[in-house]
């Protein structure tokens, strides 16, 4: 019987021959972020159930079935591992003052948790871009949300692949008065539905508009609109942010079964969504969420939002073929004989020294010509620092050219360093 042990289903390494996607997005996303004004945040990937309960609710399948919950050591406290991020940094800004008299800006990349059945794209621990707004109503800051996450789109290559679809939830006491003319509506298909929709008819029937049944579809198509059924101003801001959108020249498809099924969700709802995935096809939403400040304890905060699956996007990238960041080594070293080799390292830090921000391999654990050779050109390295016993005595080292024309160059050894960066300039 083996003793290997393997990692937990839904729950994967990533390796450093995929490390370059990951590199490359969050690249993009840290410059971006940093170019509209918003902060970096690290919260705790641990915390009281309470929260999650409190802030995506108690009839939800993501509290019901997928979080990760267990006891504290003492059995004083729930405790759960976070199923996503909004909750705790809405969490940390009321307990650290973050949303008194001011406009926030922040942004979080990292793990997340939900216990579901793995599939492509979709994993036990998953990994999150997660951006949030707080003090400001107007559907200004949902525009420029969007323009940002437009403008990622086209540097990551892939802005023809995906497309904005957008609704509105309303307020709450509007939403209300929709639900009870959806739950009249389907109560008269109540044979047609599945069990989650007659589970979700009374306690969350906006869910049933999400519903990825395609038997449903015709009766879904049907129902009444929430659009048709908005408050004044929650539909002032929603037709404002059309405007802004159509200034902005961000195409959008307004879909009435985008839903959120938490009360504290108000007004704009989001998703970026693509074919190239199948089923797995939103790669991005989100929304405003008003209530959930004061629903946590907190002063009266408007808020907006989004949440972004780097997995999903991962797959999406290399579904569009776009290339990830691959950085070469400036230089390999080979050094021949037990003098050579000795001052190997010294020689090595010496250039780092005088050389920063490049990436200089050094031969480890020796070998023949031959074997170096061989190890230098799998290293994709532009150049080979080659130096025996002989260079050594006479103070030159040769470097080779490992990627055009193989030429080499004796070079003094106080001259390399400059030498390299002449190299650099080019």
């Amino acid at each position: 019987m083996s003793n290997k042990i393997n990692a937990l289903r839904g729950m994967h390494d990533c390796l450093p021959a995929e490390i370059g996607y990951w590199q490359t997005i969050e690249g993009h996303l840290r410059s971006l972020f940093a170019e509209y004004g918003y902060s970096e945040i690290r919260t705790p990937l641990l915390e009281e159930t309470r929260l999650f309960t409190r802030s995506i609710g108690e009839v939800t399948d993501i509290v019901e079935k997928e979080m990760y919950t267990f006891p504290d050591q003492n059995e004083s406290l729930s405790l759960s591992l976070r199923p996503e991020m909004t909750a705790g940094i809405v969490r940390a800004g009321i307990q650290h003052g973050l949303f008194y008299n001011q406009i926030q800006k922040l942004w979080q990349i990292g793990p997340a948790f939900r216990y579901e059945r793995p599939q492509k794209g979709r994993y036990r621990q998953f990994h999150q871009a997660d951006v949030e707004v707080f003090g400001v109503e107007t559907p200004d800051v949902d525009a420029e949300m969007l323009a940002m996450l437009a403008r990622f789109w086209q540097r990551l290559g892939i802005a023809d692949e995906v497309k904005l679809e957008i609704n509105s939830m309303g307020t709450a006491v509007s939403r209300a008065q929709y639900r009870e003319k959806l739950i009249h509506y389907f109560e008269g298909f109540m044979e047609q539905l599945d069990e989650d929709s007659k589970r979700r008819l009374y306690t969350n029937p906006l869910r049933i508009l999400d519903s990825k049944n395609p038997e449903l579809n015709e009766i879904i198509a049907g129902a009444p609109k929430l659009l048709d059924h908005l408050d004044p101003e929650s539909k002032e801001h929603f037709d404002l942010l059309c405007q802004q959108l159509d200034i902005l020249e961000i195409p959008y498809i307004v879909n009435p079964r985008i839903v959120r099924g938490m009360d504290y969700y108000t007004r704009t709802v989001f998703e970026w969504t693509t074919t190239k995935l199948g089923s797995q096809g939103t790669v991005c939403g989100g929304g405003r969420y008003d209530k959930m400040v004061e629903e946590l304890g907190g002063r009266s905060t408007p808020a907006i939002g989004f949440g972004m699956g780097m997995e999903r996007l991962i797959l999406l990238c290399q579904a569009c073929d776009v290339k990830a960041n691959e950085s070469a080594p400036l230089l390999t070293t080979i050094f021949l004989g037990e003098k050579a080799t000795l001052q190997g390292l010294a020689i090595v830090e010496s250039l780092r020294n005088e050389i920063s921000h490049v990436e200089i391999l050094t031969n480890l654990g020796g070998g023949s010509m031959k074997s170096q050779m061989k190890k230098a050109d799998r290293s994709g390295a532009k150049y080979a620092l080659i130096m025996g016993e002989n260079e050594l005595e006479q103070d030159i080292v040769i470097l080779k050219d490992l990627r055009e024309n193989g030429t080499q160059e004796e070079i003094a050894r106080t001259e390399l360093a400059t030498f390299l960066r002449a190299k650099l300039a080019e």
